[in-house]
């Protein structure tokens, strides 16, 4: 009996030896390089190892049949293995790198990005408000950005050689018509929006996304706040009038309103300005913006709103008139937007929207009157799928309505009427490939019809980076961008085609320890570009689209806000060489819009023992081309002084929740010039009389208290700072 035993137990030990399988192989990284600790194991099961300094492993297991190995470890993808388990000898494991989302590669080629667009910041929204001689307008911080330039009679962008009207500005991805508010000549416009409402700047200077067309030079995306933090209400009593904000909060849903008045008059009664110059009726402006949110569990809705209301009426001096010339102007614009963003099952993403401009002007000049309207849609609709952490897809379509038209009834009480409509339709779609944590690529193709030129355009966009360490990456751009004719031109031009250029983007990034670094060479080629014939556009002139032009330079940007105590700063430099053959020009020249070199400098002081900011923005740049007829050389061949702005602001923390604030712009009182005007025709000596045209007022002061009144009382505008 005993010996039945002992036989019985020997034949169960050899049946239990024979049933395990040994498991083995070497886990390797994509260069065959050993992975140390990486986890091995058959899913379901807790038969497994971890791989040694050699990257080998192995281990025994009952297991039969098919069966998953699983192999992992944090900073690569995991790995699956499946089939029979006698076949789980010698393996060669090669695990990819996972993709990181906060420090692999990004692409940046051409973009500056604020707030929570990106996870690495350039510049905040809020730096905006505390820019010395911004007041507030973002697009005049934007101006301390490399790749603009200083046009001091403006107040628009100006992008890398590019004109004013081929910058696009968009809200939650939804073009805005008209962002600039309406002015006269010589006197800058500013921006129509308020920057306390949006979370998020993408400022786009050549290279941007297929998502967004009809901008030759660049966009600029204007994204509002998801979720506010709080419930607050914010007053402002200023030097040139006011404004009322409110946010509301219930539940996942919220509303926050902002309200400003301004009038210059209190202003332009201590500051005279300038002898070619006298206001009838100061500039006078009511506007608001609304923002609507509601939040789910997978969605997100918003609903945006903003309306401006100005008026001036200024008599200017004009060379070819004894007296000075009237001009009136009553402006109303409207703004609608809407958004929807629904997260759906399996990683995809649908966002769709619709938006609505409205624009009227009501134009005195001399004894003429000239009424204006333009109304312009847009919807879309975007798909995004994430297939994995290495491949996103975005694609999507658009429309766009434009209607124009502009009635001028003359002295002689004849009128004269202008039209111009068009449909366009738009698709695109792009790829994100992340091939490494150090080497991405993004690829799109954006196609476009549009019915008043009757022209299809296919645009592709490409994009590469490379990380070359932990704070440091190269990227390059290269894209095709379409625009249409302007309407000052294309409501006289019948059978004009579409504009065209092609950016070519070097790009090297180094952010880290609180500073950043850009500098960014790119090529600019304009194609197809409007012609004319006489001086003016008219019903008599002729059109066509043989201009061309390039634009070419090198932009750098240096940020430091860690490194000098209290000390946040920025410097900018640009050089711009380009020239065109375009409009009525004579031969091909450097446009007046372009200088060729551009400096911004702009510091914030903290200063604990005063409890205030104090802030400086110096500006310079070279002299801007134009053309005297007095001459006999090439065209456009003089130039400007050069500009030079230098502006100062404080901020006084009068209490936690109360800023005291003043800014000066051209404390220095440079008497720069805007450009010059020449006579129609020659005087007695056979030469032509010209006027220095100069800023309406040198220097702009401005004074205001800010309030920030919180219902939790957390609130502390010292953060603000």
């Amino acid at each position: 009996m005993l010996k039945y035993h002992v036989l019985s137990l020997a034949f169960l030990c050899t049946s239990l030896l024979v049933a395990q399988t040994t498991i083995s192989g070497k886990v390797v990284d994509e260069k065959n390089i050993p992975i140390s600790g990486a986890n091995v194991y058959l899913e379901g099961t807790y038969d497994g190892a971890s791989s040694d300094a050699n990257g080998d492993f192995s281990f025994e297991t009952t297991m039969k049949g098919s069966q998953t190995l699983v192999i992992s470890n944090i900073a690569y993808e995991t790995h699956y293995e499946v089939g029979d388990v006698s076949y789980f000898k010698n393996l060669s494991i090669h695990l990819r790198e996972t993709i990181n989302q906060l420090n692999g590669v990004t692409l940046t080629a051409g973009s500056f990005e604020a707030g929570d667009n990106s996870k690495v910041s350039v510049l905040k929204p809020l730096d905006i408000v505390t820019t010395a001689g911004a007041a507030g307008d973002f697009v005049a911080a934007l101006q301390t950005l490399p790749g603009t330039s200083t046009v001091g009679g403006d107040g628009r962008l100006f992008v890398r050689g590019g004109a004013a009207g081929e910058t696009q500005v968009f809200i939650d991805g939804l073009r805005v018509f008209q962002p600039f508010n309406a002015t006269v000549n010589n006197i800058p416009t500013r921006g129509r929006f308020s920057p306390f409402l949006f979370k998020g700047i993408t400022f786009s200077t050549g290279g941007y996304s297929a998502e967004y067309g009809q901008a030759l030079s660049s966009v600029l995306l204007l994204n509002t706040t998801d979720v506010p933090e709080q419930e607050k209400t914010d007053i402002s009593v200023m030097s040139v009038g006011g404004g009322l904000g409110h946010t509301e909060i219930w539940g996942t849903k919220s509303l926050s309103i902002n309200t400003s008045y301004i009038n210059l008059a209190p202003y332009q009664a201590l500051v005279p300005s300038n002898q070619d110059v006298r206001w009838r009726k100061p500039y006078e402006s009511l506007s608001g913006e609304a923002v609507f949110r509601s939040k789910g569990a997978h969605n997100m809705f918003k609903f945006y709103t903003g309306f401006n209301h100005s008026t001036l009426d200024i008599d200017q001096k004009d060379i070819n008139y004894e007296d000075l010339v009237r001009f009136r102007l009553k402006n109303n614009n409207l703004y609608i937007n809407s958004t929807y963003k629904h997260y759906l099952e399996n990683d995809w993403t649908l966002a769709t929207g619709a938006s609505v401009s409205i624009d009227k002007n009501k134009i005195g000049l001399l004894t003429d009157a000239i009424d204006t309207e333009e109304i312009g849609a847009h919807i879309k609709l975007k798909l995004k799928k994430n297939f994995s952490s290495r491949f996103q897809l975005t694609f999507g379509a658009a429309y766009f309505k434009l209607d124009y038209e502009d009635v001028l009834m003359a002295e002689n009480d004849r009128t004269y009427k202008s039209v111009y409509d068009d449909d366009l339709t738009a698709a695109f779609a792009e790829g994100d490939i992340f091939f490494s944590n150090r080497f991405a690529m993004k690829v799109g193709l954006r196609g476009e019809y549009s019915t008043a030129v009757e022209d299809f355009s296919l645009a592709p966009r490409v994009s590469l980076a490379y990380k070359g360490g932990d704070k440091g990456q190269f990227s390059l751009a290269y894209g095709d961008f379409y625009q249409n004719p302007a309407i000052e031109y294309a409501k006289y031009g019948d059978g004009l085609n579409t504009e065209k250029t092609s950016h070519y983007i070097l790009n090297y990034q180094y952010m880290g320890n609180g500073r950043t670094f850009r500098a960014e060479a790119y090529y600019k080629e304009y194609d197809h570009l409007v012609k004319f014939d006489t001086d003016t556009p008219g019903f008599d002139t002729l059109f066509n689209n043989l201009g061309s032009g390039y634009a070419a330079g090198l932009d750098v940007f240096w940020r430091d806000n860690k490194n000098i105590k209290n000390l946040d700063y920025w410097i900018s430099y640009s050089y711009l060489d380009t020239q065109r053959d375009y409009l009525n020009f004579e031969e091909q020249a450097t446009p007046n819009f372009a200088p060729k070199h551009n400096l911004s400098i702009v510091t914030k002081y903290w200063i604990n023992d005063l409890r205030s900011q104090v802030g400086l923005s110096y500006t310079h740049a070279s002299g801007r081309p134009y053309d005297d007829p007095n001459t006999t050389g090439s065209f456009l061949a003089e130039k400007t002084k050069t500009y030079n702005n230098l502006s100062l602001n404080w901020a006084y923390l009068v209490s936690p929740q109360k800023i005291l604030y003043c800014s000066v712009s051209n404390a220095l009182g440079f008497k720069n010039v805007n450009g010059y005007q020449y006579a129609d025709a020659p005087n007695s000596n056979g030469q032509f009389d010209r006027r220095t045209i100069r800023p309406t007022a040198d220097t702009f002061f401005f004074v205001g208290i800010f309030w920030t009144i919180s219902a939790d009382k957390k609130s502390n505008q010292l953060d603000n700072l």
